[in-house]
């Protein structure tokens, strides 16, 4: 497989997650939604720091790299990381707590914020010329 449709494959997955997400909200499976919300946005991010060669083997190390390499340099917004994290811990919570804690409001913010991550990623991966 080469290095482009590595890059797409993850895209493609992110994408599917936004979409699984919006299904598990319709169901009111909230916590669920959230779970694939912040998969969307690790596996963009994730696509992104592949991209420039480097590859990490916890959700943390990929979001403290994701800052380093696109959010310090003024590459990106801080939005954009303030986001990956938010989505991690919110998703830690979910899918660890048994009381749903999660509702509508959040998930539906989360998806616009996720649909948004994603858009970034396929921009910066097309400008640099990787897709």
């Amino acid at each position: 497989m080469t290095l482009r449709q590595e890059l797409e494959a993850m895209l493609q997955k992110a994408r599917r997650y936004v979409e699984s997400a919006e299904a598990l909200r319709l169901r009111g499976d909230f916590d669920s939604a959230v779970s694939r919300l912040y998969y969307a946005m690790f596996y963009s991010a994730e696509a992104m720091l592949r991209a420039r060669g480097q590859s990490f083997s916890s959700h943390r190390a990929v979001i403290s790299a994701f800052a380093h390499q696109f959010v310090k340099p003024g590459l990106l917004s801080k939005d954009r990381h303030r986001w990956l994290q938010t989505a991690f811990e919110k998703r830690q919570v979910s899918d660890y707590e048994y009381l749903p804690i999660v509702e509508e409001p959040e998930v539906l913010e989360m998806a616009a914020h996720a649909q948004q991550f994603l858009s970034t990623a396929e921009e910066f991966l097309k400008n640099e010329g990787f897709l």
